[in-house]
């Protein structure tokens, strides 16, 4: 502990994902394109919760999808599309599977958690892009990668990072001029750093501390687009999915463990109205960033 503060245990990060799989693959699922991260949903759009959870379901997966189509076309991916990417924390291989099927990119996946790799292999296999997605059980902070990739990509997974390493390792893995697209959540207020990163065992950072990590490796901040409003709704439809699936699981009178316990679904459709509130009020702020290497 320091200042008061508990260090941040990166050994819990691969557990934390591990455990997380299947209820990933049961929410967000069936595939191949599976993501893990907040979605984005048009300006001012609050769609009627008052749906079937299976459109719910659609409405989630959707807005994920819309996300990372749209960082992708603002960072210019559509007009020049990147031969070699880099998905660093690439979950259960959603942005992976993304980057090889709309851009014909050879994509290597980073991930901590062993469990996700043949995952993410059958996923390739189903989509048609095995032979263009490599996922590996990696560090990024140990990646040796050099001059190997166009861009890199990190998709909510920056904040479970040391960022002056991660910037480190992905300015050796880039060629010159390359960029490192990034979607995360920046801590505006502090006093709600605590209880995010305990709910997400992660250590979220400020835009600043970013910045200053990226020019220390030769970054230059090219775009910072703040889609706080727009990705605000997805705490809503998550949580109105939580709730109808509680409802749904007590008239079926199953009686689920883990993540989809009455106790566990009762407890996250909670939180999730605190999420909602905290992106609300911007006490949180989420940020599509594109920095731009040096070089030419």
């Amino acid at each position: 502990m320091e200042n008061g503060v508990v260090a941040f245990d990166e050994t819990q990060v691969p557990l934390y994902y591990s455990r997380k799989t299947a209820d990933i693959l049961y929410k967000y699922g069936p595939g191949p394109r599976v993501h893990f991260h907040m979605g984005l949903f048009a300006p001012g759009a609050a769609p009627n919760t008052t749906v079937s959870q299976r459109v719910l379901k659609r409405r989630i997966v959707a807005s994920q999808e819309a996300i990372v189509e749209h960082a992708a076309r603002t960072w210019g991916a559509y007009a020049s599309p990147p031969a070699d990417v880099l998905d660093i924390g690439c979950g259960v291989g959603g942005g992976s599977l993304y980057w090889a099927q709309e851009h014909g990119s050879r994509v290597t996946g980073l991930t901590v958690a062993a469990d996700h790799i043949p995952v993410i292999q059958d996923f390739a296999c189903q989509a048609g892009v095995a032979d263009r997605v490599t996922p590996l059980l990696a560090d990024v902070h140990d990646y040796a990668a050099e001059r190997a990739y166009d861009v890199a990509y990190a998709n909510e997974s920056s904040g479970y990072m040391d960022r002056e390493r991660l910037f480190q390792v992905v300015a050796r893995a880039l060629r010159p001029g390359g960029w490192f697209g990034i979607q995360e959540h920046f801590i505006c207020r502090p006093e709600w750093t605590e209880f995010i990163d305990g709910y997400y065992k992660t250590r979220l950072g400020t835009l600043t501390e970013y910045i200053f990590a990226a020019e220390a490796a030769g970054f230059e901040l090219e775009q910072d687009e703040d889609v706080t409003d727009r990705v605000a709704e997805f705490w809503v439809q998550s949580m109105a999915w939580n709730s109808a699936e509680l409802e749904r699981a007590e008239q079926a009178g199953e009686c689920r463990g883990g993540a989809w316990s009455r106790d566990r679904l009762t407890e996250s459709t909670i939180t999730h109205g605190k999420l909602f509130r905290i992106w609300r009020d911007h006490a949180m702020e989420t940020r599509l960033l594109m920095f731009r290497l040096g070089g030419s």
